[in-house]
Parts: C-alpha cells; structure tokens; sequence
C-alpha cells in the first residue's frame, strides 16, 4: 500500500513538474492543489479510443501492464474520456494544463463563492474546494449518474463541495449568488440566468465556439468580455437550447477550411453570417487571433463582435440581439 502511495505521489509531482515548466501553473496555491489532490482518484478507469472502438483502462484491472498504462494516462497531461454511451462521449476529465489555465483566468480569490457548470469527475472541483473550501464551490450536472459518482470520488478524495443534480444552463439560485462562474462543457451561447445569479463584478468563464470567452458581469442583465488566447475543446451542455451548426458550403478553400482560428471564427459566426462572408472578413482583417473577439451579454440578447461591441463587426449569438 506504501509502495503504491509513493507511486502515485511520484507521478503526481511528475505531471505538475511538467505544468510548472509549461508556465500554466505560476501560481503556488494552484501549484499546491494539484500536487495534493489525487486525480487516480476521481478517474478510477476511463477510455482510450481505438480503430475499433474504446478501449477501458482501469485502476483494479488484475494485469500489471495494463494497470500500469492507466497510471500513466491518470498523470499525463492529456483528457481523458471518462463516460461514454451508445458509443458517443459524454463526459470527460479535461487536459491537466487547460484546467490550469481556466482556473487561473478564473481569478478567484479567498472568500469567493464559485459554481462550476459540469460536474465531470469531480476533480475540477475538487481543486476548487482545495483553493477556497467546499462550502464555497458548488458543482452542477444534468446526468445523476454523473454527480452521483463525482460525489463518491470527491468523498474518497476528502473533499465536500456541494454537488447538485440539474440542469447547468439555469445556473444553480438555490446556491447563489456567485463571485465567479466556470463552465467545463461547451455552450452556444452565454445562458442569461447565470448574470442574475452572479454578484456585480462577478467573472464567467466559458468554452464558446472553440475558444473560451471570460465576461465581467455588470448586473444581472448586462456582461461583456474576450475571448481568451487559448483554444478550448468540450463536451457539449446538455439541456437548455442547442445552437446553430456552422455551414460548411462546399468550395471554400482547404487551407482555410484546415485553420483553426477560421473554424472558431466560422463556428462563432454560424446562423448568422454567410460562410464566404466569413472568408472575406477573416481576411481582410488578416486571420484575427481568438482574442481580437468577444461577446456582449444584455436583456435583450447577445451578440459577438470583433475588436469592437460598437463597431461595425457584430453578429447575434442563438436567439439573436439588438445593439
């Protein structure tokens, strides 16, 4: 049993090494959650795709190697496919490095309420609960199944945020208000019950559209932000209302096609600009990066823009807006 405590402890330090030389984790309280907080834990066996399928590595599994292969994709700084049904993923543990990155834009500070949208394994919140203590983190997921085993994990794990079965898209009221709102599950769009959940000067972090948008909330109507740098890949949200699928009319060019700043700028566009007018205004204003974008949230709907809310580059998100 020591013997096994040593080993993972090694590979823990291991994969933190690798994040502090990375520059995705300067921050010695983030650097202190992820060395203690046990992800063998909260991934007790998870899924490798293959040419035929997925394939399932677990903790307990009676061969050596194959235990083995699942302690070095525990501690790798890779995602990992926890939950898959009918042959579609459904939920996963994010890249090590990318929850670095999100929980230090996340800025949160001691004494700072948190929901997280995506309750996952657990492990998100779990370095949560680490940094500020449980009763300020609050997790919500759709799936029972879901929560019910990220409750088990983080109580392995020694950890009690407040776990709750529900529909993420309208936020948690019975927890709220909240200093900051994290979400690890892609949405279409920035759903307007978490601003009247949040307090003034509240931060939301979101994956949107391949990228991932950060808003200041200014009161429960009203939140305007950038997007990151970082490109974010995730499982959708389930619940609430699907958005638009981009439109990929054929003849487009290949090697924008294969750009991925173009498929976030498309995917950010979609239902409301026409793809080749997409083209046109990528290159015209030579390929903007992610943060060049951003979102405005209001009563009245939200929209995306470039550069500017109030310049000429703006395009309604799902259910449109007026500006």
């Amino acid at each position: 049993m020591g013997a096994d405590v040593d080993m993972y402890a090694e590979a823990r330090a291991a994969l933190v090494q690798e994040l502090v030389a990375a520059g995705v984790l300067e921050d010695p309280a983030w650097r202190a959650a992820f060395t203690e907080v046990p992800r063998h834990l909260f991934v007790p066996y998870y899924f490798v795709g293959g040419a035929t399928g997925y394939e399932r590595l677990w903790g307990e599994d009676p061969d050596p190697e194959r235990r083995a292969r699942w302690l070095r994709g525990v501690y790798e700084d890779t995602p990992l496919a926890t939950r898959v049904r009918d042959g579609e993923l459904i939920s996963s543990s994010s890249q090590p490095s990318l929850m670095a990155k999100m929980l230090t834009e996340l800025d949160v500070r001691g004494g700072h309420a948190v929901l997280e949208i995506g309750a996952g394994t657990g492990y998100n919140a779990a370095l949560l609960a680490h940094r500020l203590g449980g009763e300020l983190v609050t997790t919500v997921d759709l799936d029972p199944e879901i929560t019910e085993s990220a409750r088990k994990h983080l109580e392995a794990a020694g950890y009690d945020p407040v776990v709750v079965t529900g529909d993420g898209a309208r936020g948690c009221p019975a927890r709220a208000p909240f200093d900051r709102i994290v979400a690890t599950c892609a949405l279409p769009s920035v759903p307007r019950d978490w601003l009247s959940q949040c307090r003034p000067g509240a931060r939301i972090l979101a994956p949107l559209a391949t990228g991932l948008i950060a808003l200041v909330v200014q009161d429960d109507a009203h939140a305007e932000g950038h997007f990151l740098h970082t490109p974010a890949y995730f499982v959708p949200l389930r619940g609430g209302s699907p958005g638009p699928a981009p439109r990929y009319a054929g003849g487009l060019p290949r090697r924008a096609m294969e750009n991925d700043l173009f498929q976030f700028m498309l995917s950010l566009t979609a239902g409301s600009l026409d793809p080749y007018e997409a083209l046109a205004l990528w290159h015209r204003e030579r390929r903007p990066e992610r943060e060049r974008f951003g979102v405005t949230v209001t009563g009245e709907g939200e929209w995306a823009w470039l550069d500017d809310p109030q310049g000429p580059y703006a395009w309604p998100l799902v259910g449109g807006a007026t500006r």
